[in-house]
C-alpha cells in the first residue's frame, strides 16, 4: 500500500510500530526512525545512493535491525503543491519498495531541508557536519511531521 494520507497508514498499522523515513536524493538517502508509539523522530544514517538493488539491501538491513513496520518517504512537491520530476522519482522509489511488504506513506517534504539546517545551525553544527548529516536530519523533520499527523495533531 502506498498512500499520501496519514489516516490510511494508521489504519494499515493499528498497533503502531517503528517507522523509517527516507529523504531520497540523487546522491544520498537520509534515514530517520521513530519509536513504536510514534512519539518522536530521530535522525539515522545518511546512505550513499547507488544501484537500487544495493540500496534496497541496505534499507532491508535497517528495517530488520529496528523491527520497522512502515515507511515514510519524503515527497518533494513544488511550492504550489504540484508534482514535478523529483516527486515522480519519489513515487517510483516507493513503488520499487513495495516488495518489502510494508505500507508506505508519501509525505510532503517542502521546507524539510531548510528546517533541518536551521535546527543544526542552532545546535552549532559546523558547516562540514551539516553537509554530512543534512539528509538524515531532513528525514527526521519529514518523519516528525508524519507522526504528528498519525497521532492526530496535524489534521
Amino acid at each position: 500500500m502506498i498512500t499520501t494520507r496519514a489516516p490510511e497508514l494508521r489504519e494499515a498499522l493499528p498497533g503502531g510500530g517503528a517507522l523509517i523515513a527516507l529523504d531520497v536524493g540523487t546522491k544520498t538517502i537520509g534515514t530517520a526512525f521513530c519509536d513504536a508509539g510514534w512519539s518522536f523522530a530521530t535522525a539515522g544514517k545518511t546512505l550513499p545512493r547507488g544501484k537500487f538493488t544495493a540500496d534496497k539491501a541496505k534499507l532491508q538491513a535497517l528495517i530488520a535491525e529496528r523491527s520497522v513496520k512502515g515507511i515514510v518517504i519524503g515527497l518533494p512537491l513544488n511550492m504550489d503543491g504540484s508534482e514535478g520530476p523529483r516527486a515522480q522519482a519519489s513515487r517510483a522509489y516507493a513503488r520499487n519498495l513495495e516488495p518489502l511488504g510494508l505500507p508506505v506513506l508519501l509525505w510532503d517534504e517542502r521546507w524539510s531541508t531548510a528546517s533541518a539546517e536551521r535546527d543544526m545551525i542552532a545546535q552549532d553544527f559546523s558547516r562540514g557536519k551539516r553537509a554530512e548529516r543534512i539528509d538524515s536530519h531532513a528525514a527526521a523533520v519529514i518523519l516528525q511531521g508524519a507522526i504528528d499527523a498519525l497521532a492526530g495533531a496535524a489534521f
